[in-house]
């Protein structure tokens, strides 16, 4: 299974090299290799709909080199989903299957923040027709609520939701990153 994944892997990093300009797949699999686990997380990333690609940009170096979710919708298998735990347990009224963050954790890779949304964006615009959760600030989560992105009109857009409300449409992306 491991080397259909890593084939997978490197024909996608192979098509999409304006996301990663300057690395060769040579590292990225050398990187993979010295962390056996990632290739769950990846597995999981991919069969989930999620399409990991590895991001990198000279111009963001704060970002380092990472695994991101790079379909170009929400993935499909992580949509309908409320944004954590606590707001899964106060939805007594149709509940969804589950939530956000703790899919994420199950999966081994984090929900994206803001930063990492939009660097995620400067690649090429993703979800024109879905939404995602990203990483909500512990002050907006504390009053209930909770954050999504999206992109529309040439522009991206953040916003906030209910941490409980959940929509066909809203998944999450996930990021995992490569150690040296």
């Amino acid at each position: 299974m491991a080397q259909n994944l890593l084939d997978t892997l490197q024909q996608r990093f192979e098509k999409n090299k304006h996301r990663h300009e300057g690395i060769a797949w040579s590292e990225i699999e050398t990187r993979m290799r010295k962390s056996p686990a990632l290739f769950t997380v990846l597995e999981k990333m991919e069969a989930s709909g999620g399409e990991p690609d590895v991001l990198f940009s000279k111009a963001y170096p704060e970002q380092g080199i990472a695994f991101y979710d790079c379909c170009a919708e929400s993935p499909k298998l992580r949509r309908s989903l409320c944004y954590d735990r606590e707001a899964l347990e106060k939805r007594k009224d149709f509940p969804p299957s589950g939530n956000a963050i703790e899919t994420a954790v199950n999966m081994g890779c984090t929900l994206l923040t803001e930063a990492q949304y939009r660097f995620l964006q400067s690649f090429g615009a993703v979800d024109t027709k879905t939404s995602s959760w990203i990483e909500t600030p512990a002050a907006v989560r504390t009053l209930g609520g909770a954050l999504f992105a999206e992109h529309r009109y040439a522009h991206v857009f953040v916003f906030h939701n209910g941490a409980g409300s959940y929509y066909a449409a809203r998944g999450f992306r996930g990021r995992v990153a490569l150690q040296p």
